[in-house]
């Protein structure tokens, strides 16, 4: 069988989708059979957490049903699995979209050679990125360490706009499919709807509300983010397709919301540059910084026990939907690291376990920019003040109230601050764990030491 009529595979991964998909159009392009193949591998799976194994089963699910039923999936290693498949049906290559995370590179170049003594090639097309790690350089040709210079050389770089749909007739290569795994939601977790068809409904949504974000993303109390984190982590969507649609539009906030797209491909691109950033410190000289142990501090923390309703709000909401609101990751990520004095991974790890859209890049580098270690050029003094930040972003206390049950009939007065309210506080709802004044002279005091 010559190569143009032998079968290809299409290896999805973090592109769940048929629309806007380079890769599953390369696969397309020739007259032979395609091969939809997903593997789930064990390292990725169990390191997944409850959250996204649940959405993803469910994204899997939507899938499936958009290449009707044809979708095949086996368990184990790539390396093993995806040769396997290839074998099985004659194909002599296999398509997929750039991975430029620590793991899925060297898993890639395994699974590269692996079929390559097979006489079969691994072809990437495009990313999940409207630009992919390592493309936008500084004038010495180096990355970008600092957002607001990469988010310039970033726009002036530009994007290709979406890629075609394959032919609606195209022709699916039957192969045994272990099907779609099961993983039950955990108790007490609501998830979002997945798949392209939700990906595409929340989008369009969104785009009707575009040119409030400006005001709105920042208040935890309004629904106004965009909520497709958790579709771009699975690639249901293409950022290329959300900046073709953005293009249209002139409003401050369509142009904060593609602010906030440059931003998760710089962090993309710097784990891509540093991958070792995945559980180090960018700047390492932080490491060095006294920090205290984990125990019944992190667990308060991640309980939502803390006497702090904001941060009480935000590790309830994260453990009640898979998701927290991006103003308030900022201020319990603030508390852990500032407050009790904890080194960032163990926030990040906590994270990692139960978000639906947690992106390893977004989230490390996230946690390090709060934690002063990162990318972020503001000194390390920037504390959040955990009390103020509500007052300021959720100023009813609707977002506290909604997720702290205990404070539900609290007046508006005390809602941040309830052990200030003349009547005491709540039954069931803890006093302030630390006193933050002290504890952020307490962090300085410690960067004064490390730099000593």
């Amino acid at each position: 069988m010559d190569a143009m009529s032998a079968p290809s595979v299409m290896w999805f991964r973090r592109d769940l989708r048929l629309e806007d998909n380079p890769a599953l159009l390369e696969a397309c392009a020739g007259p032979a059979e395609v091969l939809p193949l997903f593997v789930v591998d064990p390292r990725l799976w169990t390191a997944s957490g409850p959250a996204r194994r649940a959405y993803l089963a469910a994204s899997l699910a939507a899938l499936d049903e958009s290449l009707d039923g044809r979708l095949v999936v086996r368990r184990g290693d790539p390396v093993r699995e995806v040769v396997r498949a290839a074998d099985e049906v004659g194909a002599t290559s296999v398509h997929v979209s750039a991975d430029f995370g620590p793991y899925g590179v060297r898993r890639d170049e395994a699974v590269a050679r692996a079929l390559a003594g097979r006489d079969a090639e691994l072809r990437h097309t495009g990313s999940p990125y409207a630009v992919a790690p390592g493309r936008v350089v500084n004038g010495s040709g180096g990355g970008y360490k600092v957002f607001t210079p990469y988010a310039r050389a970033w726009a002036d770089h530009g994007w290709r706009g979406p890629a075609d749909h394959p032919s609606r007739n195209q022709s699916w290569v039957d192969a045994p499919s272990d099907g779609v795994p099961d993983a039950p939601v955990p108790e007490g977790l609501t998830l979002p709807p997945a798949g392209e068809g939700a990906a595409r409904r929340r989008w369009q949504e969104f785009l009707d509300a575009v040119g409030e974000y400006d005001e709105a993303r920042d208040r935890p109390d309004l629904d106004g983010t965009s909520r497709m984190s958790v579709h771009l982590k699975w690639g249901e969507i293409h950022p290329r397709t959300m900046l073709a649609d953005l293009g249209h539009r002139r409003s401050r906030g369509a142009a904060t919301y593609r602010t906030e797209l440059a931003w998760r491909e710089f962090y993309a691109d710097v784990l891509h540059r540093c991958p070792e950033t995945a559980r180090e410190y960018l700047r390492g000289e932080y490491a060095h910084m006294e920090y205290d142990e984990p125990g019944d501090a992190l667990a308060a923390w991640a309980e939502g026990r803390t006497g702090f309703p904001i941060v009480d709000a935000g590790m309830r909401q994260l453990r009640a939907t898979g998701w927290m609101h991006n103003r308030v990751r900022m201020i319990v990520a603030s508390f852990l690291v500032k407050d009790l004095h904890l080194e960032w991974q163990h926030g990040a790890r906590h994270f990692m376990t139960w978000l639906v859209d947690g992106d390893l890049a977004s989230n490390q580098h996230g946690w390090q920019w709060v934690a002063g270690c990162g990318t972020d050029a503001a000194p390390y003094f920037r504390v959040f003040n955990p009390t103020s930040q509500g007052k300021r972003f959720d100023p009813d206390g609707h977002y506290v109230r909604r997720w702290v049950a205990e404070l539900a009939d609290v007046e508006t007065a005390y809602i941040h601050d309830p052990s200030t309210r003349p009547g005491g506080l709540p039954e069931g709802y803890p006093p302030p764990m630390v006193d933050h004044a002290e504890e952020r002279r307490e962090a300085l005091a410690r960067l004064d030491r490390m730099k000593s």
